[in-house]
């Protein structure tokens, strides 16, 4: 059955108050998660906990929050707090950064990226089971354990763009968390990628994706929302390379091939919210398990109480979507007919 959609707020928020609409929207849709990303405004932990304490106790996770930000000790505290504060599951997503922002915290950049990820989800996943640590690596040096408390599940994640990567969250990681990547750069380059990987562990790490999502109204330019909502990304390398390999042609000279390739692909989802989830399919069927939905355009250019509403209705869409599937799958399972009876026979 294909799960509900979860709820992203993209953008850095000055106030948590602008994330409370988003927090609304989740619980009243039964949006299956509340994501927020790296801020360097009001700080994603400090942002989902004053929503907890406002009433919001929905699911949250973190889509991603800088390594050299925090100390992997800090980390596990932190994500552990969320679901000790909203009492229900979370995800604790982690990222590198660039080189330019890890040396001007570190010294230097990380010699391996990969590494750094692998020995930070490790120390911070083992800090979480209860275990006690004694790590002294290249990139943090750790001795200790947290304290024992019962708390919803944490699920540990790493952002993830292109194959090493994916390697390395399918050895350390519950949860790879990507964004902007097409369904079939999913199926065939970064999902063989995280099963390789996750060999010799019980399962993969599941696929979280955030997908750019705005519906058609009057007055909207599809692809000038295309641009507006993903600007950014494409000017950082590490995103224009992976949608090169994606095969989709992002060109900073050429703004409108690039939005007309953001659509085509599929990285941007436009029309209905009905169409919207039926095209959200496409990215189950390449092996997303929960697809963050990311109204930055509608964000941007109208604000955040329209986001909101929009968000709601692709979710209740999604959920339309599946009501069929359900339906059908009930029919598969159902007690098959009796046999008719011979001639003259009574069944009684």
């Amino acid at each position: 059955m294909t799960p509900d959609p979860a709820v992203l707020y993209p953008l850095q928020p000055d106030h948590p108050e602008l994330v409370a609409p988003f927090a609304a929207a989740a619980h009243r849709s039964g949006a299956r998660r509340l994501w927020l990303c790296q801020s360097f405004r009001a700080e994603p932990h400090q942002t989902l906990a004053y929503l907890a304490g406002r009433g919001h106790t929905v699911p949250v996770g973190t889509a991603v929050t800088l390594l050299p930000l925090r100390h992997p000790y800090e980390a596990a505290v932190q994500a552990r707090s969320l679901s000790l504060l909203t009492g229900a599951p979370s995800v604790a997503g982690f990222g590198i950064g660039s080189p330019g922002f890890v040396a001007g915290l570190t010294g230097w950049p990380y010699a391996s990226p990969r590494r750094a990820v692998h020995d930070y989800l490790t120390s911070v996943r083992a800090l979480l089971d209860g275990e006690t640590i004694a790590h002294d690596g290249r990139y943090h040096h750790l001795q200790g354990a947290l304290a024992r408390l019962p708390h919803a599940e944490v699920e540990v994640g790493a952002g993830v763009l292109r194959p090493g990567m994916a390697r390395t969250a399918g050895e350390a990681a519950d949860v790879a968390i990507t964004w902007m990547t097409p369904p079939g750069y999913l199926a065939r380059t970064l999902r063989p990628a995280l099963h390789e990987g996750a060999r010799g562990r019980p399962a993969p790490p599941r696929i979280a994706t955030a997908v750019h999502v705005v519906t058609t109204a009057p007055g909207r330019d599809p692809r000038r929302l295309a641009l507006a909502a993903t600007r950014e990304h494409l000017a950082t390398p590490h995103y224009a390379d992976m949608l090169r390999r994606a095969g989709v042609p992002v060109d900073p000279h050429d703004p409108d091939g690039t939005a007309r390739a953001l659509l085509d692909s599929g990285v941007v989802l436009t029309g209905t919210p009905e169409q919207i989830a039926e095209a959200l399919q496409e990215y189950h069927r390449a092996g997303v398990d929960e697809i963050l939905l990311n109204p930055s355009a509608v964000l941007l250019s109208e604000g955040v109480h329209a986001a909101a509403e929009e968000i709601e209705q692709i979710v209740a869409a999604c959920r339309a979507t599946r009501r069929p599937q359900q339906a059908a799958n009930r029919g598969q399972h159902a007690a098959p007919a009796p046999a008719p009876a011979p001639a003259g026979r009574v069944l009684g």
